[in-house]
């Protein structure tokens, strides 16, 4: 039985920092890569950045270019999102997803549609 895990989110202040954590188990993740995404109620689930697996290539979107950084324990099976000066746009509730990567790709996606197995998520508020 696969399973995706989210934690890490939390309360911050403009400017601050925290680290989400995701965990995926239960499937081999070789052709896989993994996604950061972030829902605000009412809006699309957004991707943030993501990671091929298969080479540790990243994509961000331009928001977050400059601000957050994707990482992996590849031994864990964990992945990571450090998020830096964080403003009160980034408030959300932050999903980790695992997406099968077609025959032949290059580059991870960030169309919360590539993505087939889903956290529940991880709250993260940035205010003052």
């Amino acid at each position: 039985q696969w399973q995706v895990v989210e934690s890490g989110g939390g309360l911050v202040q403009p400017g601050g920092s925290l680290r989400l954590s995701c965990a995926a188990s239960g499937f081999d993740l070789t052709y896989y890569a993994i996604g950061w995404f972030r829902q605000v109620p009412g809006q699309a689930r957004e991707g943030i950045s993501c990671i091929m697996i298969s080479d540790g290539s990243t994509q961000y979107t331009d928001s977050a270019k400059g601000r957050f950084t994707f990482s992996e324990d590849k031994d864990k099976n964990m992945f990571y999102l450090q998020m830096n000066s964080l403003k009160p746009e980034d408030t959300g509730t932050y999903f980790c997803a695992a997406g099968l990567l077609a025959a032949g790709s290059h580059r991870c996606r960030l169309g919360w549609y590539d993505y087939e197995k889903w956290g529940q998520g991880t709250r993260v508020t940035v205010s003052s």
